[in-house]
């Protein structure tokens, strides 16, 4: 029996990394497909449990081959999926979630149509921007960016089948939860 895909997507500082991981914690038979990029690792990341982290020359090579399920530009860096690691986990019968920009969910979704699709909300765009500044990850330029770019991100929520505001985390993730196990 083959597992099911479910992907979860929202702007950058929604929460949806931190709400995958505890749903992750909370619902062991799902399994993370972990995603390709050419960002620089962020403080605490390493290569092939956060990311595979490609030079540029090396995504392009996957890319050119149609190694991608999905692949984007977001904030100028590139991210991808590789669809054999996917298929890999979806014939082992295992569920796969795949945590990625709408983007890259519009390409799955036109690949595989049954793919349940979440798309993350922060409350607000002044809670979001709080967010990201709270990280500390990033400089205001980037922070203002990705502002930007959320407000457009938003626009695509009505893609997915479900759409989950993050205003209160523990709600959030018994929504996640819920919609796994449906």
């Amino acid at each position: 029996m083959s597992g099911r895909l479910f992907i979860v997507s929202g702007p950058s500082g929604a929460g949806k990394s931190s709400l995958c991981a505890a749903l992750l914690e909370r619902c062991p038979q799902l399994q993370l497909s972990i995603s390709c990029t050419t960002r620089s690792p962020r403080p605490g990341e390493e290569n092939g449990r956060e990311y595979h982290f490609l030079s540029t020359s090396e995504f392009k090579v996957q890319c050119d081959a149609e190694g991608f399920l999905e692949w984007a530009n977001v904030h100028g860096n590139m991210y991808g999926t590789r669809q054999s690691d996917v298929e890999a986990i979806m014939q082992a019968g295992r569920d796969v979630l795949l945590e990625i920009d709408w983007q890259g969910a519009a390409q799955v979704a036109k690949k595989i149509p049954s793919a349940i699709r979440v798309f993350i909300l922060p409350p607000s765009l002044e809670a979001l921007r709080n967010r990201l500044t709270s990280r500390g990850q990033d400089d205001m330029a980037i922070i203002e960016r990705r502002i930007a770019a959320a407000e457009e991100e938003m626009e695509h929520a009505p893609e997915a089948q479900f759409q989950v505001v993050n205003d209160d985390f523990d709600l959030s993730l018994q929504r996640l939860q819920e919609i796994f196990q449906d």
